[in-house]
């Protein structure tokens, strides 16, 4: 394997994911270099849109991208703009 190749290969890539979940009939797609939101009502798609750049916008002023913050220091920004981890009841 040619050394860009091998490069390439062990470059991390990390990518937030919205689904809003509520529909009003309209099929809404929201796009950025490290996010995509789909779905949700006006409302919903709004507030995921808000909360994308406002975790983009901590980033940026840590001077580090996605891919690079750990998941405890991503559940603290994450928690900084309104979100919180879903935890699953167990039975």
């Amino acid at each position: 394997m040619s050394n860009s190749a091998s490069q390439k290969k062990a470059r991390k890539k990390a990518l937030l994911l919205g689904v809003g979940m509520d529909s009003d009939g309209h099929n809404r797609v929201t796009t950025g270099p490290n996010f995509a939101l789909v779905g949700g009502t006006k409302e919903t798609h709004e507030e995921m849109t808000e909360k994308a750049i406002k975790i983009n916008e901590q980033l940026h002023s840590k001077g580090k991208a996605l891919e690079e913050v750990s998941r405890e220091e991503f559940d603290d920004i994450a928690a900084s703009v309104g979100l919180r981890r879903h935890k699953p009841e167990t039975n």
